[in-house]
């Protein structure tokens, strides 16, 4: 019996890429983290959900050093992270970023904006670099888009431009902050789908939404936060039929009937 549960701790300790260890960070008198211990394991999707100014884009900035901890650790497939420059710049690309808004470069076209950080920090050549832009628009369905401007596109095919532009750095792992918060409605479930299919392709994802169908559907776990703490962690099917804080049933009392 004892052998076999040492075998498992084995394989578990392999497959932590993203390992949160008592991190705290505060905004001046405001403490938006704290204690946070989260491991997120290769090829899981953990959804963080939770009310406005529980701390959730600040947990999913502190993971690709946007934000700076006060104290604790953050390590990403075993190494921690760097403070600053080229190493920094490494792990960014490691660990691919979606915002609400979508942050692509309004000058450059959308293959270009595709191809750009492929040259320039993963070194690629640019013949290389626009074949794979061009496979990842034809991934998330914006293909016929790649010759135009940012401008010219819909929110949601910005935000799926933005998504294949995080996606050809190759990262280890994807975080997505709100990515459909500032998205039009009918737009949302174009960008969802895009996640949905990368979820089942095995990218390991970090995603903070209100979307909780998505939740629901895609995620192995979800994670409530609350005034800057983990308040719960469980599986979707679990969390949503039965909260085990009274801070979760509340939260999910005002948001699943209205």
């Amino acid at each position: 019996m004892t052998e076999v549960s040492v075998a498992k701790e084995d394989v578990a300790a392999t497959g932590e890429l993203v390992v949160l260890k008592s991190v705290n960070k505060h905004f001046g008198a405001l403490h938006v983290l704290q204690d946070i211990d989260l491991t997120i394991a290769r090829g899981e999707v953990v959804v963080v959900i939770g009310p406005s100014g529980s701390g959730k884009s600040t947990l999913c900035r502190t993971i690709n050093r946007l934000e700076t901890i006060d104290s604790g650790s953050i390590t990403i497939d075993g190494k921690p992270l760097p403070a600053e420059g080229r190493e920094l710049a490494r792990l960014r690309a490691d660990v691919g970023m979606v915002f609400q808004s979508f942050n692509l470069f309004a000058h450059k076209t959308v293959l270009e904006n595709v191809m750009l950080g492929q040259i320039k920090v993963r070194k690629k050549d640019k013949s290389a670099a626009e074949e794979r832009a061009r496979a990842l628009l034809d991934r998330v369905g914006v293909a016929a888009q790649a010759e135009k401007y940012p401008a010219q596109l819909s929110g949601g095919q910005q935000q799926r431009v933005a998504i294949a532009r995080a996606l050809a750095m190759e990262p280890k792992v994807m975080l997505f902050d709100e990515p459909t918060s500032a998205l039009d409605p009918e737009m949302i479930n174009e960008v969802l789908e895009v996640m949905q299919q990368l979820a089942r392709d095995g990218m390991t994802m970090i995603v903070v939404t209100h979307e909780m169908g998505f939740a629901r559907s895609a995620a192995n776990r979800v994670v409530f936060m609350a005034d800057g703490r983990i308040v719960e962690e469980a599986a979707p099917d679990q969390f949503f039929s039965n909260p085990r804080s009274d801070r979760a049933k509340d939260f999910l009392s005002k948001i699943l009937h209205h």
